[in-house]
């Protein structure tokens, strides 16, 4: 018998190769052989309409949607994770646990915990989210907890504004209506020229809040206007003035349970905010040999303000033994104006004439220094 051909065998590959692609498939309709060189994509003049995506308008999507989307969630009592909600309530007692996705998370949450380095808390970075968690919570610890990505170039980190997440949460526990206070009597400045808040912030959410005067007793409506409240701050006074001063308490009231706050000094501070208005006084500008010669550094402020001073004088780089003493007190100055004086005062004793130049005086707050200086001679 004859052998097939080289062709007859590769035709009959290709056939069975067809078979096997084609099985289980339904046969195309009104297929034919094609012929050696065919075109396989025939040309046609059928018309196709053309399909118009449609597209959601972009305003209305863009309203709808939010722009940031939180990175926080918490984790339940039953070691699920959910989305917390813009205010919270747990009951004291309860493990709060918070993880916020990134590799490099910031944390916010209330100073309190801050103040007295609580051992009940605890923050930590994993390589994939960050992770605060808070045992044995108290009312106390009611406040804002936030987290936020960082940006970091080296050792210079700034916040990502659109990786964030916060929560309010309010701890209830059994007796206090109020957040405590470490202190049962405390001080509001009232500056003119920013907001002033008395610090009411209940545990409950429900609670009805009211601001009080203890002397001539009477409520003081909180109108919005002057006074509105913040369940997240407290009574905030929008434009303080001299007449919102005097002795001051919160009363609260839910479930049919009533409590009062700690009460609260408001003291108009007469002087606005702002470097430091500063004044130098020599005891005298002319001194004799073995003469003792002081000079005084004053700055009048914000009765909360604190200010650091510093001194160059003339027989520093000789490493002349001088006498610096830093004091404050608040004074009054009618009308119930407060404000804070802040005093340095460089001794000079036996003076000689490596003492004798310029005393210059650099106070410095939040806000900014100044720098003043005298010249004492030697006569």
């Amino acid at each position: 018998m004859a052998k097939p051909c080289r062709a007859q065998e590769d035709a009959g590959l290709d056939s069975k190769v067809d078979e096997r692609q084609v099985t289980g498939q339904h046969p195309p309709k009104n297929k034919r052989p094609k012929e050696p060189g065919e075109n396989r994509i025939k040309p046609t003049n059928k018309k196709v309409k053309p399909k118009i995506p449609k597209t959601k308008d972009r305003d209305s999507a863009d309203d709808s949607a939010p722009k940031n989307q939180s990175i926080m969630v918490q984790m339940t009592e039953k070691g699920r994770f959910q989305k917390p909600a813009a205010t919270l309530s747990l009951a004291a007692g309860q493990t709060l646990e918070l993880r916020c996705k990134g590799n490099k998370i910031g944390w916010s949450y209330p100073p309190y915990l801050d103040t007295f380095k609580d051992s009940r808390l605890s923050v930590k970075q994993h390589e994939r989210y960050g992770q605060l968690t808070l045992v044995n919570s108290t009312a106390a610890d009611t406040g804002e907890f936030s987290c936020w990505g960082q940006l970091c170039t080296g050792y210079i980190c700034t916040k990502d504004e659109t990786k964030t997440g916060s929560t309010y949460i309010f701890f209830t526990e059994k007796g206090e209506l109020f957040v405590p206070s470490p202190s049962y009597f405390d001080v509001v400045y009232l500056n003119p020229d920013r907001q002033a808040v008395v610090p009411c912030r209940v545990t409950v959410l429900s609670a009805k809040v009211t601001l009080h005067r203890e002397f001539p007793a009477k409520e003081i409506p909180a109108n919005g206007t002057d006074i509105v409240y913040d369940m997240k701050r407290g009574f905030v006074y929008l434009q303080p003035h001299s007449d919102h001063q005097g002795v001051v308490y919160c009363k609260a009231e839910a479930g049919g349970k009533s409590q009062i706050s700690v009460k609260y000094q408001l003291l108009y501070a007469e002087v606005p905010s702002g470097p430091p208005s500063t004044t130098i006084l020599a005891s005298s500008n002319r001194v004799n040999s073995g003469d003792d010669i002081s000079v005084l550094c004053t700055v009048l402020g914000e009765p909360d303000v604190e200010v650091e001073f510093r001194w160059i004088y003339p027989g520093q780089k000789d490493e002349r033994p001088v006498t610096i003493q830093d004091t404050w007190r608040l004074i009054h100055r009618g009308l119930g104006h407060t404000t804070r004086i802040s005093q340095s005062v460089v001794t000079v004793e036996d003076f000689e004439t490596i003492d004798a130049g310029y005393y210059i005086c650099t106070a410095q707050n939040l806000q900014g220094q100044t720098t003043v200086a005298t010249t004492v001679e030697f006569s």
